[in-house]
């Protein structure tokens, strides 16, 4: 038997050449060489890297000393299988080929008896295609990503030589929630978000949460300030049992076993107690209108007879809104008065949990109420904002809400990192952050400039009527954008990098040029240091490039706030990775982010008010190249192309447990005013600055193609309308789009039909979506199409020809007042406008049929062909308009049963009438 040459050589310590510790023997080493993988036979399991006697008596070394730790990314990317995609691309390109011969061959034969019906066809049918093109040509490169956690707390979490004591070095992030209106937005689904953001898994010490208040509503402030004071007992207890998700109200509604999973004995107790302190918390803020209108109808009474007594004569007070201290509310008054009105009132900053301690709070047993023992009790910075507006000022809506966060944020707590969130989004996920965190903080994530989640919907009735879910485009399309340059940012569950949204461009940009953007090199940009530079001493003749495009150079005028600008550059250099390994570029030590945030003083608070102000942003680029971009109602796809246009990327994180959750109007009426704004502000896009059409070269060719979509596609509406009244029109007149249903013609509708059908069954393999969510896309497309997309064409017509401004009214986030059913929004009938379009088109094909039906019957030589080539049709818009007809119906039970009957009456009266008017040709020649 041959022994081991490791067994009998002695071991020695040497440094080898690249200073790492290893392994040196005196013996030379065999063919076979096991100096990392050592074995001894001593009837124990030996030495290795399996298992390895701690106390080596012999050589009073460990292995453990030896081997090095490997370094891991904290991401990865994974392609979609190829048995998917490639007959999913070649699918695309068949029928990019058959639709070209059938344009072809259908502008070949016109049909001469009806040339206007051919003529709208062709027309629609041309404007499809490139319009299907727009939309197919981003999908064609969807990818898959993965996050490694146990990656992210081993490097910035654990105990290293840099790190002795194991404290956090993690970076800062603020955490933006936006409200304009208590009573559509519900101080208690606010104070449910606020909640679940102050108990999310992230160092304490480094999270800073702010709302901000559009309103300056007093009832916004004191439910913000119940929310932080219970706070104090909800979220010990969520880290204390691990509980998710923790939005109380979605915690405590949900229909599962509370107790599965939980392995501490006291947890029924505290659970039943919980519930009842959070039964307590609705009620009290459920009861804050009338508290507040009573101490305010008091304080009001008492100032009133002081003023009565006072014998200076200087009038009747006005009806002030009154503070539970007893002073004036600084913002909005229930009884408007000059500086106390929507629009004119004091800018106001109140922090309502103060900055947390560095060091862990432990709790203690609570004389009986909740045992807190080793759990620690430190909540987040809280911080009430309500930005100052007076008269004459555009205050920009929700973006210029937005970027007073981003001034008021860099000046208390400057978090490298920003999570925007609605104030219906709750933290359904409270790893979301560390998530999204490891693409940020990953090698190369320096260039990263947002995280954009998918949004999910509660609320939503199960057969997802109106595609409130959306899971085709947050799925599908944005993850095919994922393998291009980025998704666009969507206005909700997106985290930011701060250095980007001040406008500066990323680290080792990259230019395509090209027709198709095939040839890349590198941009000639500048690095963060020397961009912060030039800021910082105001060098006007300093740019990236040779006036290129304007996105492109430095952005400069940042405002009077000297504190605000040497902001910048700690920001930038927080966010950058960590330099743990050769490939990472643009990095920083590990350890320079232990230190303890400094405390806030009055100096500080007073310079952040000072930034709220409304006359900051004069003679500034915030809202041009600075923040969040104004000129739009969709200010957040701006604001994502904005800085994909410069060269950045973002990253579409899906996570396993959603991240986020949110509600979605399921109201036909509400949904459809959502839709118009959505694609309002598409129209606006395009006849802007920001059409992608004038993009810079450092936009990837199919995410140009992408952005021109979002600008374009309301625009399909004029020639979707044209085409869903040709079924009807062609039963109308006996007529049809093409000469002769021939073979020809139904060959390439079959293979058209087949190919279409193949490759949305293949999406929905690599999206994950259900065949009857894309469906209801299907039919919602058709629908909003019809209705909210011909209304936004026809707004921004009017605002770019004739400067006719656009105001919209927030989305209602209240539920319906039937508490017996969660779904009664649905059901309710609002009517709209809108409605009268696809009302229209409805009618029409139905009378259509019927008269067609008639027509056909009537004639002596009946042309049946026609008719179910006709009647095809309109059954197939009919069948996309279901939903629709479904919703102006109501409750099922609600409406009356005369109404169908004197529909049907009516067609068939209005059909035979038609028919006597307007007989057939073939009658008339008897």
């Amino acid at each position: 038997m041959a022994t081991n040459p490791l067994v009998s050589g002695d071991l020695s310590l040497q440094k080898g050449p690249t200073g790492n510790k290893s392994l040196s023997l005196k013996n030379p080493p065999t063919d076979s060489d096991q100096q990392h993988w050592l074995f001894e036979s001593r009837g124990t399991y030996g030495i290795g890297n399996a298992y390895n006697d701690k106390n080596d008596h012999e050589t009073g070394t460990k292995l453990a000393k030896f081997l090095d730790k490997p370094w891991k990314p904290l991401t990865r990317k994974t392609q979609v299988p190829p048995s998917v995609l490639s007959p999913y691309r070649f699918l695309v390109a068949i029928r990019l080929v058959v639709q070209f011969l059938f344009l072809s061959w259908r502008l070949q034969n016109p049909n001469f008896d009806a040339m206007w019906l051919w003529g709208i066809s062709i027309s629609c049918e041309i404007w499809f295609a490139f319009s299907w093109l727009l939309d197919q040509l981003p999908k064609l490169n969807p990818i898959n990503r993965a996050t490694d956690l146990v990656a992210l707390k081993d490097k910035f979490e654990s105990k290293s030589a840099e790190n002795p004591s194991g404290r956090s070095d993690l970076p800062g992030i603020d955490v933006f929630i936006s409200t304009a209106d208590p009573d559509k937005e519900p101080p208690l689904v606010t104070a449910n978000t606020i909640l679940s953001i102050l108990a999310v898994e992230w160092p304490i010490e480094k999270v800073s949460v702010y709302i901000s208040d559009d309103g300056g509503a007093i009832l916004t402030f004191e439910a913000m300030a119940e929310a932080v004071d219970f706070g104090h007992l909800w979220v010990p207890f969520c880290r204390k049992h691990n509980i998710e998700p923790r939005n109380p109200e979605s915690y405590f509604t949900q229909k599962i076993d509370h107790t599965k999973n939980k392995k501490r004995a006291d947890f029924v107790k505290d659970h039943r107690w919980m519930k009842r302190e959070y039964d307590e918390f609705k009620v009290r803020i459920n009861g804050l209108p009338d508290v507040i209108r009573k101490r305010c109808e008091r304080y009001n009474h008492r100032e009133m007879k002081e003023k009565k007594n006072d014998s200076s004569g200087l009038g009747e007070a006005a009806k002030a809104t009154w503070m539970a201290d007893g002073t004036h509310w600084p913002g909005t008054w229930f009884t408007p008065t000059t500086d106390h009105k929507k629009g004119d009132h004091a800018g106001i900053i109140q922090l309502m949990s103060r900055v947390p301690e560095n060091d862990p709070v432990m709790g203690k047993d609570n004389e009986g109420k909740l045992d807190f023992t080793g759990v620690d009790i430190r909540l987040p910075m809280f911080v009430y904002v309500s930005r100052e507006k007076r008269p004459g000022y555009d205050h920009q809506k929700k973006a210029g809400a937005m970027n007073a966060l981003v001034r008021s944020s860099a000046i208390l707590s400057n978090g490298p990192f920003i999570l925007n969130l609605d104030c219906d989004h709750y933290i359904y996920n409270t790893m979301a952050i560390r998530e999204g965190m490891c693409f940020m903080l990953d090698r190369g994530g320096d260039r990263v400039c947002y995280i954009q989640f998918p949004q999910r919907f509660e609320g939503i009735d199960p057969s997802d009527r109106y595609a409130n879910h959306n899971t085709v485009f947050f799925d599908g399309n944005m993850r095919a954008l994922d393998g291009l340059q980025g998704p666009v940012y969507v206005g909700t569950g997106c985290m930011f990098r701060r250095y980007a949204l001040y406008g500066f461009s990323p680290p080792r940009a990259i230019e395509y040029r090209g027709i198709v953007g095939q040839k890349k090199k590198p941009a000639a940009t500048l690095s963060p240091g020397r961009s912060l530079q030039a800021v910082r001493d105001q060098d006007h003749d300093l740019h990236t490039s040779k006036e290129e495009h304007p996105d492109l150079s430095l952005p400069k005028k940042f405002g009077n706030s000297n504190m605000f600008v040497d902001s910048i550059a700690v920001a930038e250099y927080q966010g950058r990775p960590l330099a743990d390994h050769v490939s990472v570029k643009n990095g920083r030590p590990a350890g320079a982010l232990l230190a303890p945030r400094p405390p806030l003083d009055a100096l500080t608070v007073a310079e952040a008010i000072t930034v709220i102000s409304c006359w900051y942003e004069e003679n500034t680029e915030w809202g041009d190249r600075i923040g969040w971009i104004y000129g739009s109602v969709t200010e957040d796809v701006v604001t994502g192309y904005r800085m994909h246009n410069r060269g950045w990327r973002s990253v579409y994180c899906i996570t396993k447990r959603d991240a986020f959750r949110g509600t979605a109007p399921i109201n036909m009426t509400d949904r459809l005013h959502q839709v118009l704004r959505w694609a309002t502000g598409s129209v606006e896009i395009f006849f802007s600055k920001n059409n992608a059409f004038l993009a810079s070269s450092r936009l990837k060719f199919l995410q140009r193609i992408a952005y021109i979509n979002v600008g374009m596609y309301p625009f399909t509406s004029i020639f979707l309308v044209a085409y869903l009244f040709l079924p009807a029109l062609c039963m109308l007149t006996g007529q049809f789009i093409v000469p002769n249903i021939d073979a020809t013609f139904l060959t390439y509708l079959l293979i058209m039909t087949m190919t279409l059908a193949l490759i949305s069954l293949l999406e929905v393999k690599w999206s994950g979506i259900a065949l009857e969510e894309w469906w209801r896309n299907e039919q919602f497309w058709a629908i909003g199409g019809s209705s909210a997309h011909l209304g936004a064409v026809i707004q921004g017509l009017l605002k770019v020809i004739a400067g006719i401004e656009i105001s919209f009214t927030l989305t209602s986030k209240s539920a319906a007042e039937d508490d017996d059913d969660i779904y009664a929004d649905l059901y309710v009938v609002k009517w709209s406008s809108l409605f009268v379009m696809p009302l229209t088109i409805c009618i029409t094909n139905i009378v259509a049929l019927i008269m067609g039906t008639a027509r056909t019957l009537f004639s002596v030589i009946p042309q049946w062909n026609k008719l179910f080539g006709g009647a095809f049709f309109s059954f197939w818009v009919l069948a996309h308009m279901y939903p629709f007809m479904k919703g102006l119906m109501g409750r099922r039970g609600k409406v009356t049963t005369i109404l169908y009957v004197w529909a049907g009456v009516l067609s068939i009266t209005v059909s035979l009438l038609w028919i006597t008017i307007s007989p057939p040709d073939d009658i008339g020649k008897i």
